[in-house]
């Protein structure tokens, strides 16, 4: 067992594009407002400052008419492979996303990890919805993106 299996969310998504295409829906600030955060809200972007060490700063517009200010450190990424975050206000975790190559594209492997098994315990029931939803809108807006070239290509060719 993982030591932080029983404070983590973790699950996985296969999305039908390479690890490329998905990378570029995560390091693109105009990309992951149009998908972070469960369904439902959207995303207003302050800082993206996209590289180990730096911040984000995003407030998420809930789809109830409440903004909810956001704080976060970028502070592992490896190009078409893996996001990591410390989100530092609010809930404190780590975010780690990883894009392993799969036959049918992409699998991301999503693990949001709080301090404490307590914590986690008291929102783990949202995490888990919300953390799938946000898999799916990544899906989605990886696939709006890479219909869009398609299209292009077939019209030119």
């Amino acid at each position: 067992m993982n030591p932080t299996d029983d404070r983590s969310d973790h699950r996985t998504h296969v999305i039908p594009a390479t690890p490329a295409e998905v990378f570029a829906a995560i390091r693109d600030p105009d990309r992951i407002a149009r998908w972070w955060g469960p369904e439902g809200f959207t995303s207003t972007i302050h800082t993206f400052e996209f590289h180990p060490g730096g911040r984000w700063l995003l407030t998420m517009n809930g789809p109830d008419g409440k903004d909810y200010p956001n704080e976060s450190r970028f502070t592992r990424i490896e190009t078409d492979r893996l996001f990591e975050i410390e989100h530092l206000n609010g809930h404190h975790f780590v975010l780690t996303l990883e894009l392993r190559p799969h036959a049918a594209g992409t699998e991301a492997v999503w693990r949001q990890t709080f301090d404490t098994p307590a914590h986690y315990a008291r929102i783990a029931d949202f995490v888990a919805a919300a953390n799938q939803q946000n898999l799916e809108r990544l899906a989605a807006e990886v696939a709006r993106v890479t219909s869009a070239q398609a299209d292009r290509a077939s019209s030119t060719g």
